[in-house]
């Protein structure tokens, strides 16, 4: 959510930047900002009808306390007024900030000097590419075709139990994914990320608290009958942990890694390239997330891309990087890169992670501060990303550790699978 100091002082450039974002804000705005000037005003006549009433309330005691009774009462009609004026003061408040925040919560993240006009993915900037595409058997065959040779992953049978886009893993299948989350959660850990487990289902203050709420897209998959949301991301919860928190600049860098299945409805997502595990409704990730200090946080999501590529190295996968247009940028994020993994037998990129900065915005909603060293109070950044999300992942190492012998392993899984080969 953008400050609305922030909003008085550089509308004009808010403005251009949502440009970027394809997001037309001047309207919106106009509206934050008159409706802040009534709060304002509002809250004057509100101070000052509360300090007639105070003093009012000081004058009759004094003056029943001097026996001037008809006098005393007199006053007291008048702080009769001046309680119902405050009456009507605070619900037009009430009902203005309300106004104010609903408009502030539709207000996307203002993206980086750096993130380029773009309208989808096709003008997104590749900025590195590093591995080698394998020249595979003939008859090479993509990873659903694969999941049912060696009976690794059963859709039909996920199918039948819940619906599409929910997989059942088996055998050494169910064991290459716990391999790649043990891996992921491991490498992290190395890298000084403190592990946590969390809950699968937030509250909705969580939900506005990173910028998934309101669900625009309809993403989400919603527990009504409690109010509770599974978690598309670990990123939700995690972040959630600094809600309503004052810190002190000692205390950053502050990082946390954790594993979660997630839930996503994927709303309107269709068709032969969400064929397999391109796309699912329940998938496994691997998180990472980071609370910095704001003059760090570029250079922490620096450090977390070249996290991410380290694991990749590894894992002897070909991929790409990507920064974001504002197009494909979301609507919290300030910056993203997106990693992609090369599918040999699909002939076609798949995105496997995305690491993002979003600056002050989640902050801000989640009135995450701390105080530097003259007790002055700033927002944090916040910035998360996948490492790694599993899907496409196993996806590319089904499709390009593929032979005629069967399927090998990576050599950095083989310790954590027991085997280096699935026939």
């Amino acid at each position: 959510m953008l400050q609305l100091q922030f909003i008085r002082e550089q509308k004009e450039n808010i403005v251009e930047r949502l440009k970027v974002k394809n997001f037309d804000a001047s309207q919106i705005l106009d509206q934050v900002i008159a409706l802040d000037e009534k709060r304002r005003s509002t809250q004057v006549q509100f101070d000052n009808n509360q300090a007639d009433s105070n003093k009012l309330s000081k004058e009759i005691g004094m003056l029943f306390k001097n026996g001037e009774t008809q006098k005393a009462n007199l006053l007291k009609e008048k702080t009769t007024q001046l309680k119902e004026n405050s009456k009507e003061l605070t619900e037009v408040l009430n009902k203005t900030q309300q106004e104010l925040t609903s408009l502030l919560y539709n207000i996307p993240n203002v993206p980086n000097d750096l993130v380029k006009p773009g309208k989808n993915e096709d003008d997104n900037e590749e900025i590195f590419n590093e591995g080698i595409v394998p020249s595979l058997h003939e008859g090479a065959l993509p990873h659903w075709e694969l999941a049912k040779k060696y009976d690794i992953i059963d859709f039909e049978l996920g199918n039948k139990i819940t619906g599409a886009g929910f997989p059942v893993y088996k055998g050494k299948g169910a064991r290459l994914q716990r391999a790649l989350i043990s891996y992921f959660l491991d490498k992290n850990i190395e890298a000084g990320y403190q592990e946590v487990q969390v809950p699968h289902l937030v509250n909705e203050a969580s939900g506005y608290g990173t910028g998934q709420l309101p669900d625009k897209e309809g993403q989400m998959y919603h527990v009504t009958a409690d109010n509770l949301y599974l978690i598309p991301t670990a990123e939700v919860p995690v972040t959630n942990f600094m809600r309503d928190e004052l810190l002190n600049e000692k205390d950053f860098p502050i990082s946390y890694t954790a594993y979660t299945p997630c839930f996503r409805r994927e709303a309107g997502s269709y068709g032969a390239h969400v064929r397999g595990l391109n796309r699912l409704h329940q998938f496994d990730k691997v998180e990472i997330v980071r609370f910095e200090l704001p003059e760090n946080s570029y250079k922490a999501l620096d450090g977390m891309v070249d996290h991410v590529k380290e694991i990749l190295r590894e894992l002897k996968l070909p991929y790409r990087i990507l920064r974001l247009c504002g197009g494909d940028t979301s609507f919290a994020a300030a910056m993203t890169y997106d990693f992609e993994v090369y599918s040999t037998a699909q002939e076609r990129w798949l995105e496997i992670s995305s690491v993002s900065n979003f600056e002050n915005f989640q902050s801000n909603r989640l009135k995450l501060r701390y105080k530097d060293a003259n007790n002055k109070k700033h927002l944090a950044h916040t910035l998360n990303g996948s490492s790694l999300a599993l899907p496409r992942v196993l996806a590319g190492i089904l499709e390009n550790y593929q032979t005629p012998e069967g399927i090998k392993i990576p050599e950095c899984l083989v310790k954590y699978t027991g085997f280096d080969i699935i026939n």
